[in-house]
């Protein structure tokens, strides 16, 4: 073989040397890129399942995408602005969720408040005094007169038990605090225009001595402080105010 043909063969397995390095030296490269990308998506791929089954919903969605927000760098800040706002939205869901459960929980509030009592600002009284109401003077023992109280308000109120009843003399000096009976009682509604009444055992005399003559009663309606007065229509009564048994008493409303 000439010297020529000698060289020229050296040359060619040197390229093909070469050639043999470059090609293993790029497959080496290749193997190593896919390889990282793999092991970057596989963490990502297990937080996602994790963080729906540990939450479900609306809210394993929001979970997942900040666990992969919190991934890297600049692309991992960009996630969690995007992520930040279909929290926003998912907050959004999670109260339209919960709003017929406050609405119904407004309602059952209401429902469970019912009628309110009925307050002295919304009452009026009166003394019965038509027909046979009034108390008769002549009558042994004890007698009755009625009060009667009307809603005045543009609502219902619930009424019941026990007013208290002062009377009191024309200068109002002389009060007397009427004793309560040992009726039973229960509560009624009263619609706005309606009216109740409740019933004073009185024992009237005509004596010249001995006698209490009112002036006016303060009624209290129950649980209520603040009193209406009536003008009272009738004549004396046996004054009784430090007896242990008066004949003069309140019986209850309802």
């Amino acid at each position: 073989m000439s010297s020529s043909a000698t060289v020229r063969t050296a040359r060619r397995r040197t390229l093909r040397l070469a050639a043999a390095a470059l090609t293993a030296a790029a497959g080496l490269t290749l193997t190593a890129c896919s390889g990282a990308d793999a092991s970057a998506a596989k963490p990502a791929g297990r937080t996602d399942a994790g963080a729906v089954s540990a939450t479900g919903g609306a809210g394993s969605s929001t979970g997942a995408q900040d666990s992969d927000a919190q991934g890297s760098g600049a692309q991992g800040s960009g996630a969690q602005a995007g992520s930040g706002t279909q929290a926003g939205s998912g907050t959004k869901t999670d109260a339209a969720a919960k709003q017929p459960g406050g609405a119904h929980a407004g309602g059952g509030g209401g429902a469970g408040t019912g009628v309110q009592r009925c307050h002295t600002s919304g009452l009026k009284a009166a003394f019965a005094t038509g027909g046979d109401a009034a108390p008769d003077p002549d009558a042994s023992g004890g007698t009755t007169t009625s009060i009667v109280l009307t809603n005045k308000g543009s609502s219902a109120c619930k009424i019941g038990g026990f007013p208290g009843v002062d009377l009191k003399s024309e200068n109002g000096g002389e009060r007397w605090s009427l004793a309560r009976s040992s009726k039973k009682f229960s509560s009624i509604t009263l619609q706005p225009g309606d009216s109740t009444d409740f019933t004073l055992n009185v024992a009237m005399t005509k004596e010249e001595t001995g006698f209490y003559q009112p002036a006016f009663a303060d009624v209290t309606p129950p649980n209520e402080t603040t009193s209406l007065t009536v003008k009272w229509p009738w004549g004396t009564l046996v004054d009784q105010r430090s007896a242990t048994h008066p004949g003069t008493f309140v019986n209850p409303i309802g």
